[in-house]
C-alpha cells in the first residue's frame, strides 16, 4: 500500500520546503504517478506548489485546497469541520489521478502557533497522511532541540498522528554529525530521525525575492541576474568616500534614485579587482536622472540588476525586513544546493525501507535523471569541460558543483571565464581553470600528440600547435588519464569534439566500431536510438555490434534493453539490400548474444505500439515493448530522433558515445543548461565502468 504523506512544522522558517523537494525528487526517481497538495495556500500563485508543478513536471497532478482568507472566515464563523470536509474533498479529487501524495502543511503567519498546529494535525488525520514533522534547529542549543523534538513529537503523538520520519533541520553544520549520533539509535526504529544542517545560501533572499516583496521593478538587467543571492544589506545615505568602504561582498545596496555617483561607484566597483562582487542595487524614490540613464543602457551588460521602488530609503528598508528567502525553479543553483541537504546515503536508504512503493519498470525521465546523478555521485570522478566562456556550460558546473557530482576542470582564458562568472553571478570561487595556451602541460601534452601521430606525419612543431585546441588539450588530459572523462559541443561541432578521440583514445577491446545512442526523454519513458550521429553506412557486422553496444549502454543506466533492429518491413515479409542487412546484423547479434532480447527486421510502429505489434509479430518478446532502437543507417537515424524530439517535444540526452577506451561526449550545439548535466553525469557513470 502507497503512504500519503503530510510534511510539517511547529513554527515558522523551519525549512519544510528544502525537505519537500528532497522527498518528492525521492519519489518522482520511482516511477509512480505522484501528487503534490497544499491544503491552504495564501494565493493561487503559491511559490512551493509551482516550484514542484515545474521541477517535478506535475501538471495537474499539483493543487491547493482553499485559500488562506477563506479559511480563516470559515472558522471564524465557527464552520471548522467544513473547511476539514473541503480540504478532504479537494485531496480526494487528486488522489483519484494519483498512487501517492505529498503535502505540504501551512506557513505559520498571521495566527498564533499551537493553533496552527493543531489545524495542520487535523487536516493529516483527516487526509489519512503519515506526518513528517520538520524541527527548527536554528539558533537553538542541543538540549533546546532534544526539547523542541520531544515537545513535538509528544504534541503529534497526543492528536493520534502517525509519524513516518522526522526532520531536524537548519542545524549548525560544527553541531550536525553529534546531534545524528544521539538520534543513530533510532534509525532502525519506528520514528527513525535525520539532522540537516544550515546552509547559508538557502536563506539568502535573491535579487528576485527583494522584487517581488516589495514589489520593485526591473530597470536594468536580466532573468540570471536576478538569481543573485543576497548576504548583506548596505543603505548608501554617505559620502561617496565613505561608502566604498562599506562595500561587501553580496551586498544588496539601497540608495536614492537621484545619487549619480553611489550608482555610477557600484557601476566602477563591482569589475574592479580592489572590491568584492555586489549582488545588485536597490534605487528608492526615483529613477536615476536622464544621463546615468543613457550611460548605463549603454554598457553591453550591467554587472548586476538595479531594482527601483516609489517609497523613500526609510519605508523600503523597513519592508525589507518582511522579504525572506524562497526556492525557485529559475534559479538552478540554490536547487540544487537545496537537494544536496537531503541526498544522503543514509536518508536515501532510509526512505526506500519504509516508503513500501513498488518501483515501475518502467523507466521515466525523472527516474533517468535521479538515477544517473545519484549514480555518478557514488563514485566522483574528474570532468574536464572545454568550453569554459560558454554561459551554459558555466550554469551546468555551477549545478554539478553544488550537488557534489563530479569535479571539474575547465578550459579556456582565464581572465575571460572569471569574467563570465563574475558577471552572470554564479558561485565557482574555486573552480579550476586551464588555459591550454599557457599551461605547464602544454609542452609535454604536445609531445605525446607527436609520438601518437608522427606516423601520420605531425611534427613536434605542428603538435605545439594543434594541442592549443581545447577539444585536443581536453582529451589529452583524459588519455594520460588526468581527466576521467570530457564533455563538449556546446559551441563546436561533434566532428570537432570527436576527433581527437578517433584519433589517439580509440576504440576499446573487443569494440569493432565507436558508435553512439541517444536517450530519448518522452513524457513517461526513457528510449535508446543509435547510432543516429557517427556512422553513415554500417553494415551488417557493425550495425549488429552497434546493437550489442546499445544494449550495454541502456542495461548500464537501467533501461532493460528490448532491442529492435528497426527496417521499412517485418519479420520476413520484406526483401531488399536494406532489409536483408538488417535481417543479417540481427542474426549476427542474436548468435553472439543469446541471452539478449532482439527483434528484426521490425518496423518502428510494430516495435512501440502493443497493438500493431499484435497484428504483426504476436509472438515476439520486443515486438510492442522495445527499449532500445537500432536504426539500419545514420540517414534515418538522425532524421527520426530529430523528428521525434521536435514533433513528440522529447528531450534528447546525447551522443553518447559508446565503444571507446575512455569516454568522450558530444552536445547539441542547441542543448540547455539540464542537457550538459545529464550528459557530464553520463560520461561520469562511463568512466566508473572504465576503472
Amino acid at each position: 500500500m502507497r503512504q500519503h504523506l503530510y510534511i510539517t512544522a511547529a513554527e515558522a522558517q523551519s525549512g519544510k520546503s528544502v525537505v519537500t523537494l528532497g522527498l518528492m525528487e525521492r519519489l518522482a526517481a520511482r516511477g509512480t504517478r505522484l501528487g503534490y497538495f497544499r491544503p491552504v495556500v495564501r494565493s493561487p500563485q503559491d511559490d512551493l506548489l509551482h516550484l514542484l508543478r515545474d521541477k517535478m513536471q506535475l501538471g495537474d497532478r499539483a493543487s491547493y485546497g482553499m485559500l488562506y482568507n477563506d479559511v480563516k472566515k470559515s472558522i471564524a464563523a465557527g464552520a471548522y469541520q467544513n473547511v476539514l470536509k473541503s480540504l478532504l474533498q479537494a485531496f480526494r479529487n487528486l488522489q483519484d489521478h494519483c498512487d501517492q501524495v505529498v503535502c505540504t502543511g501551512t506557513d505559520f503567519t498571521g495566527v498564533p502557533s499551537a493553533l496552527e498546529f493543531d489545524f495542520n494535525a487535523d487536516v493529516a488525520n483527516n487526509l489519512g497522511c503519515l506526518v513528517i514533522p520538520v524541527v527548527n534547529g536554528l539558533h537553538r542549543t542541543r538540549v533546546e532541540i532534544l526539547e523542541a523534538y520531544t515537545a513535538m513529537h509528544a504534541s503529534l503523538r497526543d492528536r493520534s498522528c502517525d509519524i513516518f520520519i522526522s526532520f531536524i533541520n537548519r542545524v549548525d553544520p560544527r553541531h550536525c554529525d553529534n546531534l545524528q549520533q544521539h538520534f543513530a539509535p533510532f534509525l532502525d526504529g519506528d520514528d527513525p530521525v535525520f539532522v540537516l544542517a544550515e546552509e547559508r545560501l538557502l536563506i539568502q533572499p535573491t535579487l528576485r525575492d527583494v522584487m517581488q516583496g516589495l514589489p520593485a521593478k526591473l530597470l536594468y538587467g536580466d532573468e540570471q541576474s536576478l538569481n543573485r543571492a543576497i548576504a548583506h544589506i548596505t543603505i548608501a545615505a554617505m559620502a561617496l568616500p565613505a561608502f566604498l568602504t562599506h562595500i561587501e561582498a553580496g551586498a544588496l545596496v539601497i540608495t536614492p534614485g537621484d545619487r549619480a555617483d553611489i550608482i555610477l561607484a557600484c557601476m566602477a566597483a563591482n569589475p574592479s579587482s580592489a572590491y568584492p562582487p555586489i549582488a545588485g542595487v536597490l534605487l528608492t524614490g526615483a529613477a536615476p536622472i536622464s544621463a546615468v540613464d543613457s550611460l548605463i543602457r549603454g554598457l553591453d551588460k550591467p554587472p548586476f540588476a538595479v531594482l527601483a521602488v516609489d517609497d523613500d530609503t526609510l519605508t523600503t528598508s523597513m519592508g525589507m525586513q518582511r522579504i525572506h528567502a524562497r526556492l525557485s525553479v529559475h534559479d538552478h543553483h540554490k536547487m540544487a544546493v537545496a537537494l544536496k541537504l537531503t541526498d544522503t546515503a543514509p536518508l536515501m536508504d532510509i526512505l526506500d525501507k519504509r516508503l513500501a512503493v513498488e518501483s515501475s519498470r518502467r523507466v521515466t525521465p525523472l527516474m533517468f535523471e535521479h538515477t544517473i546523478v545519484q549514480r555518478a555521485k557514488a563514485d566522483k570522478k574528474h570532468m574536464v569541460l572545454p568550453e569554459g566562456t560558454d554561459l551554459r556550460i558555466l550554469k551546468a558546473a555551477e549545478i554539478l558543483l553544488a550537488r557534489d557530482v563530479v569535479t571539474i576542470t575547465l578550459l579556456g582564458n582565464v581572465q575571460l571565464i572569471r569574467e563570465k562568472i563574475l558577471q552572470a553571478g554564479l558561485n565557482l570561487p574555486d573552480i579550476a581553470i586551464i588555459d591550454p595556451v599557457n599551461s605547464p602541460r602544454h609542452e609535454s601534452y604536445a609531445q605525446s600528440y607527436h609520438d601518437l601521430r608522427k606516423h601520420k606525419g605531425i611534427t613536434l612543431e605542428m603538435a605545439r600547435d594543434i594541442i592549443t585546441d581545447v577539444s585536443f588539450f581536453g582529451t589529452m588530459m583524459v588519455y594520460r588519464g588526468e581527466a576521467d572523462g570530457m564533455v563538449s559541443g556546446a559551441a563546436h561541432t561533434t566532428q570537432h569534439t570527436i576527433r581527437p578521440a578517433f584519433q589517439f583514445i580509440k576504440a576499446r577491446p573487443g569494440a569493432d566500431i565507436v558508435s553512439s545512442v541517444f536517450f530519448m526523454c518522452l513524457p513517461d519513458r526513457v528510449l535508446v536510438y543509435g547510432d543516429c550521429a557517427i556512422n553513415p553506412d554500417p553494415n551488417a557486422d557493425q550495425l549488429a555490434d552497434i546493437a550489442l553496444a546499445a544494449a550495454d549502454t541502456a542495461a548500464m543506466f537501467g533501461i532493460t534493453p528490448l532491442v529492435a533492429m528497426l527496417s521499412y518491413s517485418s519479420g520476413s515479409s520484406g526483401q531488399g539490400t536494406s532489409v536483408d542487412k538488417v535481417r543479417e546484423a540481427t542474426n549476427k547479434a542474436r548468435q553472439r548474444r543469446p541471452e539478449l532480447c532482439i527483434e528484426g527486421p521490425i518496423q518502428y510502429d510494430a516495435a512501440v505500439d502493443p497493438g500493431v505489434a499484435q497484428s504483426k509479430m504476436p509472438d515476439s518478446t520486443v515486438a510492442g515493448r522495445a527499449s532500445v532502437f537500432i536504426f539500419p543507417d545514420l540517414n534515418t537515424g538522425n532524421n527520426t530522433y530529430k523528428a521525434v524530439q521536435r514533433s513528440a517535444g522529447a528531450v534528447a540526452v546525447g551522443p553518447v558515445l559508446q565503444g571507446l577506451n575512455k569516454p568522450v561526449n558530444d552536445l547539441s550545439r542547441g542543448c540547455t543548461v539540464a542537457d550538459i548535466v545529464n550528459t557530464v553525469a553520463i560520461t561520469a557513470i562511463q568512466a566508473q565502468q572504465h576503472h
